[in-house]
């Protein structure tokens, strides 16, 4: 079959929804959960046989999947070197129109808005000046009205460096994310940082040597921050939720060097691992999993300093392979604070729950104060481009045979098989649904 050209076919297993669940986020008792999670096809689905998912909502909170554009953030950190523009990170610049029904993250759309106070510079007004800079241009042109052919001798005169003229190149201009994450310390510095990605896998040698500590680390990690009981974070607990991944590793020679897969990225601090960033790398795409940290060190901002350092990685493999363009840092969620800050990496989107579409975060905002599930692609009469259209064609892996839907059903009389396989097929859409095989015994 041509869809699996290249790779064997992910294998998928599908229960219904369960009522009456509580929500691990939002704290509600009366949610729903599916276990399996539909499939976003703008991600990479596939790698090596297996998958990346993201969630299509049955759960009553407001959680929404975010994902940074790298391309706009390169693309606007060349434009925040300019005086007159704020010279914040990854800040998107300019808006390029693109249709929202792409499938892909649209660039972000600049907005201005009159700051509350306290809240930061007015972004509508230039930025101030220092007042010896104003006076010397006021000096350079006052010489100019008086001796226009003269002007810069007479300055010179009066003890001015020659450099001034022409105005020599600012030396202040904001450095890119890269020049402060990767800045060389001196050798004699009082402390050591390395960062180490480290294949997620018992048969790799570096990832075995440090199972330990980095076990110890997620369990003072989970006592601290989350409260979680010891007896709830066994090492069983720990390989199933962060050990145990469904990606086969792989490294195609168009791939970047690492290779794609399941990783930890190991924060080793003199010599100790003081923070592990969980992340999958694929195809198209870094996925930001999780991040367990030394409560020790909360001084830091490592879950801020971790997800800047991720989007340089990121940004680093974007140069070797260009397609490779995105940094996905899982679900957004406006009302809870521990979730709320992925916001503030810009460029991001917001995938919208009803057509499946990426749409700037700052077109979502508004509508998120108001309530927590909104539809946030304005135009009324747009829709899921990949809705599934015809079920028939669904792949369905059965007693070790691979067959179209439409061939299995004829085979089955339970009428909830039906309901079961149709709404999955709603929610993982039709290219997924021919792309994947799902499991029936």
């Amino acid at each position: 079959m041509a869809f699996w050209a290249g790779g064997s076919p992910s294998v998928v297993d599908y229960f219904p929804s369960e009522d009456f669940y509580r929500c691990g986020y939002c704290k509600n008792e009366s949610g729903s959960r599916s276990n399996d999670e539909p499939m976003d096809s703008t991600m990479d689905d596939a790698v090596a046989g297996d998958f990346a998912l993201i969630n299509k909502l049955d759960i009553q909170c407001d959680l929404k999947t975010l994902s940074d554009d790298i391309k706009e953030s390169l693309e606007s950190e060349g434009k925040n070197s300019k005086k007159e523009e704020p010279q914040e990170l990854l800040q998107s610049q300019d808006f390029v129109g693109e249709k929202l029904g792409s499938g892909e993250p649209s660039h972000s759309v600049k907005v201005h808005t009159v700051p509350k106070p306290g809240k930061g510079a007015d972004l509508s007004k230039p930025p101030c000046r220092k007042a010896k800079e104003i006076r010397k241009e006021r000096k350079r042109l006052k010489l100019m009205q008086q001796n226009p052919a003269g002007e810069l001798e007479g300055f010179q005169a009066q003890g001015h460096p020659p450099s001034l003229f022409p105005p020599k190149a600012k030396s202040n201009q904001p450095k890119s994310l890269e020049d402060l994450i990767f800045e060389s310390l001196p050798e004699n510095a009082s402390h050591k940082l390395e960062v180490r990605l480290v294949p997620v896998s018992f048969e790799d040698p570096e990832f075995k040597s440090s199972f330990s500590q980095s076990f110890s680390l997620y369990v003072k990690y989970q006592v601290a921050i989350h409260q979680d009981p010891p007896d709830e974070c066994g090492k069983t607990e720990f390989t199933r939720f962060l050990c145990s991944s469904p990606l086969e590793a792989e490294t195609p020679p168009n791939g970047p060097d690492c290779g794609y897969g399941s990783f930890h990225q190991q924060y080793w601090l003199d010599g100790k691992i003081i923070a592990v960033g969980v992340i999958d790398i694929l195809p198209n795409c870094v996925s930001s999993v999780y991040l367990y940290y030394d409560p020790d060190y909360s001084f830091l901002s490592l879950g801020v300093y971790s997800a800047l350092r991720e989007i340089a990685f990121t940004r680093q493999l974007h140069e070797k392979t260009s397609q490779l363009s995105y940094y996905y840092m899982g679900f957004y969620i406006h009302s809870c604070p521990k979730m709320k800050y992925k916001g503030q990496y810009r460029p991001s989107d917001l995938l919208c729950p009803e057509t499946y579409v990426w749409v700037p975060i700052e077109q979502c905002l508004p509508s998120l104060e108001n309530s927590k599930y909104c539809r946030f692609n304005q135009d009324p009469e747009a829709v899921d481009e990949d809705r599934s259209t015809e079920p028939d064609r669904l792949q369905v892996f059965h007693k070790r045979a691979i067959m179209p839907y439409g061939v299995y059903k004829k085979q089955q009389k339970d009428p909830s098989e039906e309901a079961a396989v149709l709404q999955y097929a709603s929610l993982v859409g039709q290219k997924c649904s021919e792309r994947m095989l799902l499991f029936r015994n």
